[in-house]
C-alpha cells in the first residue's frame, strides 16, 4: 500500500476536493512544486495555473485554481484559492462567454488610455483569464487557433 498525503482544496466559495493522494503538482509563483507524502513543512503563493492529484490508484484529478496559498504539512496539503475549478466545472463552461470574458478585458486595457486604470490588477486579471480559458480547452481537448 502506497503511502499517502491528505490534500484538501478549498475555493473562496465551497470546498473543491478532500481526499487522500500519493503526488500532488501545484503552480507557485516560485514554479511549479512536486509534493509526496512526509514532504517539508512550506507556505507559498500559488499562480493561475493547474493542480494535479494522483491518487492511492494512479487517477491523475485536475483542478484550475486563480491564485491563493498552499500549507504543506508531512502528512496534510491545504490549498485556499482564490477561485477553483473541477474538471467537470470546465466541461460546462459556456467556452464561447470565456472567450468574450477574455477578449472584454483585453479591450479594456486598450480603450483604457488616458482613463485612470489599474494597469497592474488589469494585468493579472488578463494573466488569470488566460491561463483559465488555456486550462479549459485542455481540459476540453479544444485546440486554440491562437498561438500562445
Amino acid at each position: 500500500m502506497a503511502m499517502t498525503i491528505h490534500v484538501d482544496i478549498v475555493s473562496a466559495d465551497k470546498p473543491i476536493h478532500s481526499g487522500q493522494a500519493t503526488f500532488v503538482v501545484a503552480p507557485t509563483t516560485g514554479g511549479e512544486i512536486g509534493i509526496t507524502p512526509r514532504h517539508t513543512q512550506l507556505l507559498a503563493t500559488l499562480k493561475p495555473g493547474e493542480v494535479r492529484v494522483t491518487d492511492e490508484k494512479g487517477n491523475i484529478s485536475h483542478y484550475y485554481v486563480s491564485g491563493g496559498v498552499i500549507e504543506v504539512q508531512p502528512l496534510k496539503i491545504t490549498i485556499l484559492a482564490d477561485s477553483a475549478l473541477r474538471e467537470e466545472d470546465a466541461r460546462a463552461v459556456e467556452l464561447a462567454a470565456e472567450e468574450a470574458r477574455l477578449k472584454a478585458l483585453e479591450s479594456k486595457g486598450a480603450i483604457a488610455e488616458g482613463a485612470e486604470v489599474d494597469y497592474f490588477r488589469l494585468q493579472n486579471e488578463l494573466i488569470e483569464g488566460a491561463e483559465r480559458l488555456r486550462w479549459i480547452r485542455e481540459i476540453r481537448g479544444v485546440r486554440s487557433n491562437v498561438s500562445q
